[in-house]
């Protein structure tokens, strides 16, 4: 009865209602959570959708306690766990991005960072970039090995580079680098073969740069000329410099080349050609750094020629040259000028020049104020002035010798302490011997005094 005034009731129906909704949902959940137990917990086959099915199902991953991380979500490579980097064999990462690492290593190779740019280059010879990407890798590698100074294994990586790819357009070059880093090892005879082998090699390979090979020839024919020049074998290196400057190559170091070449004439004795040379490169290049040397040369083969007034002009040009000129470089100016006028000047001593030989040095004892340069160039003038006959001049020299001796004291060098000592004495003996003259002269002019006034007493004339 109950039941009844329930439905009949308005409000009755509208409570039964509810309590029907509450009942409906409280099923549904019930059967939901049921339903995913046993997907977990089942072994199962996935159900097998009709093929006249047009519904599409859903196709999620299958639920996972893993924590999510950056490697999961940036992960893109197929069938790559997401918790490994690990490189699946036959897949071959993006071509730019290969490339961009090699970009990236040459960057830090060129800014001296070889540390960095090391490891980057041996990762991509050991992954699966492409082949060229690969022989790129390799000779940047023995780039960035040699500039670690590890020439063995330099020399190593780039001969592994000409025989794996012995037919690569910088062959030529690598073989140019192997010469340099068996020179630089002391292995001359090797760094010959190689340098040689550029140019064999440039003749048999093709590019598409016009100006590559025949710079690289360039480069490996001045390299065999420098090596003939380290090894002493100053006539060899003399032609191939004079082969040198024969050619119109824009490219070629054309002061450097001309100054070796002077320096391999004059040492050699063809000092004709010496001269020539470099009365050429002074005019050709008069500011050139290697200039005081050359004058240097120039006056050395001059006065082997006999020619002593030019060479005494080349000498004292070097000495006199403004401060201007030698503000850039004032140790290598002051280097050759005390040499160039020292060794001349002695020469010229010794073959009893001696009014050139004091010329010579008056203007190396204006070059430097230092006592160690003062003492030895104060002496040479000293004795010269007694070579020309001026005991004077040549005492008050040894005398401004002692002078020094009195400001360095106990500071003095053992050559220094000898060079007082032989003034001292040089002054001492002159002074004796003006001393002895002086005697002499006055015993003379006493004994002839009183003859002078003495009678005939035969002929009773005086």
């Amino acid at each position: 009865m109950i039941w009844l005034c329930l439905i009949t009731d308005t409000t009755g129906l509208v409570w039964l209602r509810r309590l029907l909704t509450v009942c409906l949902a409280l099923w549904v959940q019930l059967m939901v959570g049921a339903a995913l137990a046993a997907d977990s917990t089942s072994n199962n086959p996935a159900p097998v959708w009709p093929a006249n099915s047009t519904a599409v199902p859903l196709s999620l991953p299958p639920r996972t306690n893993a924590p999510v991380t950056l490697t999961n979500l940036t992960s893109t490579a197929p069938e790559v766990p997401s918790d490994t980097n690990a490189v699946i064999p036959g897949f071959e990462p993006p071509t730019h991005d290969v490339e961009m690492r090699l970009s990236n290593a040459r960057y830090l190779e060129k800014t001296g960072q070889l540390d960095e740019a090391e490891p980057i280059l041996t990762a991509l010879m050991t992954s699966d970039a492409p082949e060229a990407v690969k022989q790129s890798a390799l000779f940047e590698l023995g780039s960035v090995v040699r500039m670690k100074n590890d020439l063995p294994r330099a020399e190593s990586i780039y001969a592994q580079f000409q025989d794996k790819w012995p037919n690569d357009p910088r062959i030529p070059e690598a073989l140019l680098r192997e010469g340099m880093i068996y020179r630089e090892m002391g292995l001359n005879a090797l760094a010959l073969t190689k340098f040689y082998a550029v140019m064999t090699a440039a003749l048999s390979l093709k590019s598409d740069r016009p100006d590559y090979y025949p710079g690289l020839v360039l480069q490996a024919q001045t390299e065999i000329a420098e090596t003939h020049y380290l090894m002493g074998r100053y006539a060899d290196a003399a032609d191939f410099y004079s082969r040198l400057l024969k050619q119109s190559n824009t490219t070629l170091n054309r002061p450097q080349a001309q100054f070796r070449l002077v320096r391999s004439l004059a040492l050699i004795g063809r000092n004709e050609e010496a001269a020539s040379q470099a009365r050429d490169f002074l005019y050709h290049y008069p500011d050139a750094a290697e200039e005081p040397e050359v004058r240097f040369h120039l006056a050395q083969t001059l006065k082997q020629m006999g020619q002593n007034n030019e060479s005494l002009q080349q000498v004292l040009f070097l000495l006199r040259e403004v401060r201007a000129k030698t503000r850039d470089h004032p140790e290598l100016w002051a280097y050759w000028q005390q040499r160039a006028g020292n060794e001349v000047a002695n020469q010229l001593y010794r073959e009893g020049d001696y009014l050139r030989a004091l010329d010579l040095y008056l203007n190396l004892s204006q070059l430097d104020p230092a006592p160690e340069w003062q003492l030895p160039v104060k002496y040479q003038i000293g004795l010269t002035y007694e070579r020309l006959q001026q005991p004077e001049k040549a005492v008050e020299n040894y005398q401004d010798i002692l002078k020094l001796e009195t400001e360095l004291g106990t500071n003095a060098t053992p050559s220094q302490k000898s060079v007082f000592d032989m003034a001292r004495w040089r002054g001492g003996f002159l002074g004796w011997r003006q001393k002895a003259e002086a005697t002499n002269l006055a015993v003379t002019d006493a004994a002839v005094a009183p003859n002078a006034g003495a009678t005939n007493n035969l002929s009773k004339t005086p």
